[in-house]
C-alpha cells in the first residue's frame, strides 16, 4: 500500500469525506464533519524525517478500537497514535507493517467502528439521497457560519 492506493481505497468506502488538516495531513471522515461526521484515519503527507526527539516518521494513523488496540501495539512498526491514543488509535511507521489486503482489512474495520459511533443526526443525513445529503450539509455549514460570525 502507498499513499495513492490508500486514498483510492478509502474514498471508495461508503460516506467517506477527505479533508486537509494540520499541515500536510489528509483526514478521512465518515460523513461530513458539519453534520457530526467522525474521522477514522489520517495520512501524513510530510516527507519522511526524524523528528527532533528522535521519534520515527509516521505514515498514517487510524482508529483501532479498544478490542484490538493492545494487540496491534505488539506488532513491529505500530505505535500509539500521537494525540489520539487515548481514543484507541494506532499509527504506522511504514507501509510495510501490513500487506495491501491486511491494510484494507484494518481500514475497513476502522471505518466500521466509526460508523457505529455516529450520532443519530449524522446517520439520518447519510441515509438521504446524495442530492438531499448535499443540501443538508450545505444548510448545516451555513448555519455554523452564521453562528461563528455572531
Amino acid at each position: 500500500m502507498d499513499a495513492e492506493r490508500f486514498r483510492a481505497f478509502l474514498l471508495g468506502l461508503p460516506d467517506v469525506v477527505e479533508t486537509m488538516q494540520w499541515g500536510a495531513n489528509l483526514v478521512y471522515w465518515v460523513g461530513d464533519k458539519a453534520i457530526g461526521g467522525k474521522m477514522f484515519a489520517w495520512l501524513n503527507l510530510d516527507e519522511p524525517r526524524e523528528s527532533a526527539n528522535g521519534k520515527p516518521h509516521l505514515v498514517l494513523s487510524y482508529a483501532a478500537g479498544p478490542e484490538r488496540y493492545a494487540e496491534l501495539l505488539e506488532l513491529e512498526g505500530l505505535v500509539p497514535a500521537p494525540y489520539a491514543a487515548k481514543n484507541f488509535w494506532v499509527a504506522a511507521e511504514s507501509w510495510s507493517v501490513f500487506t495491501t489486503a491486511e491494510w484494507q482489512r484494518e481500514l475497513r474495520a476502522a471505518h466500521a467502528l466509526t460508523v457505529e459511533k455516529l450520532p443519530p443526526k449524522a446517520r439520518k443525513v447519510l441515509a438521504l439521497s446524495p442530492a438531499e445529503q448535499k443540501k443538508a450539509i450545505a444548510a448545516r455549514r451555513k448555519e455554523l457560519a452564521a453562528r461563528a460570525s455572531k
